[in-house]
């Protein structure tokens, strides 16, 4: 496991986050795609503005690649400038808990839950436990939850995202614990309903103009063609493409449900002529080794493309979905359908 460490820093009079790693391009590649991202001149190391959500953002992007992220030198010299004016200080988890959260683990590894959700769920759930340790609590509570809530979460300036994602990972520990989550009456804050970001059909052609790599452009043209997350595009095996009935199979997609979506004639030139310049064996797109593609190196090449195409929009590959189900509504297409294409109930 690489191991990351994040520094306290100052550039041009702001404060920083500078991020010190061993030489790795792995870590650099996924790295690349995170927004606000910057080099520093002296020294080439990467930084991001110090905030609280830069800090859980920087965290939970190098978490999916499994790196361990140092991030001590930050919060013992308060990185977070608390909301209310305070800042917790939370204690170590004890050998008792710690057996207890290991066993949380393996209880939710048998439920075949994703790695991620499972990290998540047990890093958030240790924020919880500390809390009820610095508390003497003796019992876990609702008022222990409450107060929990708003002194580690409200306080300190976290997303509602984050606060949604740490009473998800507290209700499996309470199940886990065989607590009545009934009774405790756990309820999540709503979040903001914003409009997503879509990109014009020309500002799409424009990001594939600008992608001359033929790897790189079949990729982005998938995602958008069909509507795909990044990870269902990434996970497509050659057999997953029925050109015959012109449709891509999406295996174990969100939720672990399979589901067809379109695959479109003009798609297919493209994916031809790729298939035989690559002659990918397993996955449709692989990477060195044989290996399947990682998710940050399709952000670099997104992120490369919008800035080549001078799209002034923020952009992420999730735009390219959102621009699918979009340019099928404005042509009339029934919203059921686009909603089952996408793979979930509400479009």
């Amino acid at each position: 496991m690489k191991t990351v460490k994040l520094v306290r820093g100052e550039h041009n009079g702001e404060a920083i986050i500078v991020i010190h790693f061993d030489s790795n391009p792995k870590i650099e590649n996924h790295l690349i795609g995170l927004p606000g991202l910057k080099r520093r001149h002296l020294d080439g190391r990467l930084y991001l503005k110090r905030s609280p959500n830069n800090l859980g953002l920087l965290f939970n992007h190098l978490r999916r690649i499994n790196c361990y992220v140092d991030y001590s030198d930050l919060s013992q010299k308060q990185l977070e400038a608390p909301v209310k004016g305070r800042r917790l200080s939370l204690p170590p988890v004890d050998s008792f808990h710690k057996e207890d959260l290991m066993r949380f683990r393996r209880w939710l590894e048998e439920k075949r839950l994703s790695l991620h959700t499972i990290n998540t769920y047990v890093e958030v759930t240790t924020f919880f436990v500390r809390y009820s340790i610095l508390k003497k609590s003796k019992r876990y509570t609702r008022h222990l939850v409450e107060s929990f809530n708003y002194e580690f979460i409200v306080c300190e300036g976290k997303s509602v995202s984050y606060q949604n994602q740490c009473i998800n990972g507290i209700k499996k520990y309470f199940l886990f614990k065989n607590i009545d989550i009934g009774a405790l009456e756990l309820i999540r804050p709503k979040k903001e309903k914003k409009l997503p970001t879509v990109l014009s059909k020309s500002e799409v052609r424009s990001l594939m103009d600008e992608t001359h790599n033929l790897k790189h452009r079949t990729l982005l043209a998938l995602i958008y063609s069909g509507g795909l997350r990044i990870g269902e595009a990434i996970n497509l095996k050659v057999g997953d493409i029925d050109s015959n009935r012109m449709l891509i199979h999406i295996k174990g997609g969100k939720g672990k449900k399979d589901r067809y979506t379109l695959l479109s004639q003009s798609f297919l030139e493209t994916l031809r002529q790729y298939y035989r310049q690559y002659k990918p064996k397993e996955y449709l797109f692989e990477g060195q080794g044989g290996t399947k593609y990682s998710t940050s190196s399709a952000q670099w090449i997104l992120k490369k493309a919008v800035l080549k195409s001078g799209i002034v929009k923020k952009v992420t590959l999730h735009t390219l979905r959102h621009s699918f189900a979009t340019h099928l509504l404005e042509n009339g297409t029934d919203i059921r359908y686009i909603q089952e294409l996408l793979g979930h109930k509400s479009g």
